[in-house]
């Protein structure tokens, strides 16, 4: 395995062919969020560990990754030793991880239900980054609901076809949406992504940034 550069920055990563890779989603949201040198921050599902190095880069008190896979967990460790990060791993669910609060929750979920856009073919370690099966958005939403501080913060990255589902599970929990950045693919006439930064509280406004748009 050779290293990576995460994009706009000079931290090199590992990735591994057969596990979910960074992609433009991860970069994006990477430059999306916000720490501040005090704050502690989780990364659910934190597969390699791109997300937390971005969040490095603020300089917080502490970082913590959650990740299904031990496999991810020992490349993301790796990445974190190369790169002179700490940070602290955990091998479990994220419905069976014990901790106190964060004030920042950062997550790059499965997109997909379980029943739709399905490939038998994929490994176990992309099918599960893709597909819900082991956590829902319901599912993710409840857990950043019980792990959140009351002033913390929540950065998601997911399809913009899944809007409204967003919205309507924000609410249902008791956030508000009070950030959102939507991605453009040059070529497709519609946003594929949208990032959020999503805090506990009613829906009031919403700012509403100018876009990011990916050209190939």
């Amino acid at each position: 395995m050779s290293f990576d550069y995460l994009p706009e920055t000079t931290i090199e990563i590992k990735q591994r062919k057969d596990m979910f890779k960074m992609n433009s989603d991860t970069h994006f949201l990477g430059k999306f969020i916000d720490v501040k040198e005090n704050e502690t921050v989780l990364d659910i599902g934190c597969n390699n560990g791109a997300l937390l190095l971005y969040a490095s880069l603020f300089h917080p008190k502490e970082l913590v990754g959650v990740d299904y896979f031990q496999e991810a967990i020992d490349l993301a460790q790796e990445n974190f030793i190369h790169n002179k990060v700490e940070a602290t791993l955990y091998c479990s669910k994220i419905q069976d991880f014990q901790h106190v609060a964060f004030d920042v929750i950062v997550c790059n979920p499965p997109f997909f239900k379980v029943d739709e856009n399905s490939n038998v073919n994929e490994s176990e370690y992309l099918r599960i980054a893709r597909h819900e099966e082991m956590l829902t958005l319901a599912e993710l939403f409840d857990q950043v609901k019980r792990l959140l501080k009351e002033d913390g913060r929540f950065y998601l990255v997911h399809r913009s076809m899944r809007l409204t589902e967003i919205v309507e599970e924000a609410l249902r929990h008791g956030f508000k949406i009070k950030r959102m950045k939507q991605v453009f693919d040059d070529n497709k006439e519609y946003s594929t992504s949208s990032l959020f930064e999503i805090v506990k509280g009613k829906n009031n406004q919403i700012l509403i940034e100018k876009p990011r748009y990916l050209s190939r």
